[in-house]
């Protein structure tokens, strides 16, 4: 940081993923929570021009709070190191790889952590016929917040008929059934778990609207299994290289005890919006927003 009394910090948010409405919202927050915090702040919807925008504001530091493609995927990270900015949250690796479902679940498994089994397979081969048995799910690649995710249930008559947009290549993994269950890591402190109840699929409505979902925090289960999620987002999170905070989002089948709990993703930007998940657990344990937001922006580098 330079030698300024106020720090200035650019929140980037917006961007042109599929994701970009949950951006806006999770800049704004932050951006509201670190002016009251003392920083001078300035927001930048993230654009073609960034680049330019960034030299001619001149940030002490970036609070990164793009989502999904080319915000969360190493894109814009690899941009600052190039402009020797430090940025909030993990670096260029990290963040590629996280976002890579398939090769995040590599990641996963030669850590010994555990995973269902995937696959990667053409949309167009998807559509015509079972490349699994259902029950399984099909969804991007690289893609957050459960959007593009179709279910495959045990009696479906055919395929999945995918919408037009999605990528040519999808991942298609065995449908883990069970509690969702999230823990965010902070640094290499895991916070706590949260149990997420819906009336059905976590989805992208379930996570953003007012509503959608309810969280239990912390989540009222076993003991073995609460301490097993807490241990399974910190080894996923030092696997992957994070910096700062992330989320991992598990499945728990219940009956199984701990045989049943799987990894199923990890987000290296976890939302930052009023219902998101991680804010929530911060609080729960005694940490602010505003100190949340604080620590990320003091956490921030480049070369990771």
């Amino acid at each position: 940081m330079s030698s300024r009394t106020s720090p200035k910090v650019a929140v980037l948010l917006g961007g042109p993923s599929a994701e970009r409405e949950v951006s806006l919202s999770s800049g704004r927050e932050c951006a509201a929570a670190l002016r009251g915090e003392g920083f001078e702040v300035v927001e930048l919807d993230a654009g073609p021009d960034l680049a330019a925008r960034l030299i001619e504001v001149a940030p002490d530091v970036v609070f990164n709070a793009l989502h999904g493609r080319w915000g969360e995927d190493g894109c814009v990270q690899g941009m600052l190191e190039w402009l020797r900015i430090p940025y909030t949250h993990s670096g260029v690796l990290a963040s590629a790889l996280a976002l890579d479902k398939q090769r995040s679940k590599e990641t996963y498994k030669a850590a010994g952590l555990p995973v269902v089994e995937s696959i990667l397979a053409n949309a167009d081969e998807v559509r015509a016929r079972h490349v699994m048995e259902p029950p399984y799910v099909v969804k991007p690649n690289n893609e957050g917040s459960s959007v593009g995710v179709y279910i495959v249930h045990e009696v479906a008559n055919g395929p999945p008929k995918l919408d037009e947009g999605m990528p040519e290549v999808v991942m298609v993994e065995t449908f883990a059934p069970g509690r969702e269950l999230t823990t965010t890591v902070m640094g290499d402190r895991p916070l706590t778990v949260t149990d997420i109840l819906t009336d059905g699929w976590y989805d992208y409505d379930a996570k953003y609207k007012p509503g959608g979902s309810r969280h239990v925090v912390p989540a009222e289960i076993p003991t073995e299994i609460f301490d097993a999620c807490m241990d399974y987002a910190l080894r996923a999170h030092e696997a992957l290289g994070c910096r700062g905070i992330s989320r991992t989002d598990f499945r728990w089948d219940e009956p199984r005890g701990l045989d049943g709990l799987i990894l199923l993703e990890t987000n290296t930007q976890p939302g930052m919006t009023p219902t998101s998940l991680s804010p929530e657990q911060a609080r729960s344990v005694g940490i602010s927003f505003g100190a949340l937001c604080r620590w990320l922006v003091e956490d921030a580098s480049c070369n990771r």
